[in-house]
């Protein structure tokens, strides 16, 4: 099933530049059938081929249009890779976008992250990623409170990462000649590996609300 993915066509910026601002309807059914073939379906090629090599990639849904314009102007995807823990992919005029993102959670998970966050061992394990991923240039965010959580010393040596009720890790892949060539789902396999012990950690220690 693999070599399916040849890359997104020039058309699709064209495609997705006559979408911006506020599209009439009559506007996105004229372009609807282009953006499913220049846009989505692309995307979908990129994502069984990346689950072709990886198998843990398997689980991943490419999402259709909605009603907000903002969903005709870009093409998301996920890879589930745990309970409220994934990896996002985005395509829009700006590239290809991918980010590692423990998000939405379950009752129950952020007290989890907090006691794994706290503990020495999974706590500095954590922290190295987290460091590992910044100098990389991925950009560290989530729901983040202004001060610990109650129970947690101020002074926690890991307090900025127990103010986290989410946590997300993301980064441009650009818009260079690549993202119209199958060398794409390189990029995309070489970023998920960046992610890789995050989101390993983040299954290990949150993926169940019990």
């Amino acid at each position: 099933m693999s070599g399916r993915f040849t890359g997104w066509p020039e058309r699709a910026m064209d495609v997705l530049l006559h979408l911006q601002g506020e599209p009439s309807r009559v506007v996105r059914e004229q372009y609807r059938a282009d953006r499913e073939r220049l846009v989505r379906q692309p995307m979908i090629a990129l994502l069984n081929d990346v689950a072709d090599a990886d198998p843990r990639y398997e689980d991943f849904s490419v999402w259709h249009y909605r009603t907000n314009s903002w969903w005709w102007q870009h093409q998301g995807a996920v890879i589930r890779l745990g309970r409220k823990i994934e990896i996002n992919l985005r395509f829009d005029l700006d590239g290809l976008r991918i980010q590692g993102a423990w998000w939405y959670p379950d009752p129950g998970q952020v007290d989890k992250f907090r006691k794994a966050v706290a503990a020495e061992g999974s706590g500095h394990e954590l922290s190295a990623i987290v460091d590992d991923l910044g100098a990389k240039g991925y950009a560290i965010s989530g729901d983040v409170m202004k001060r610990p959580p109650r129970g947690y010393p101020c002074d926690h040596s890991r307090t900025d990462l127990l103010r986290h009720r989410s946590l997300i890790a993301a980064h441009p892949l650009g818009c260079d000649e690549w993202l119209h060539t199958p060398e794409a789902v390189g990029k995309v396999l070489a970023a998920a590996d960046d992610l890789d012990a995050m989101l390993t950690w983040l299954v290990r220690y949150v993926n169940s609300s019990a």
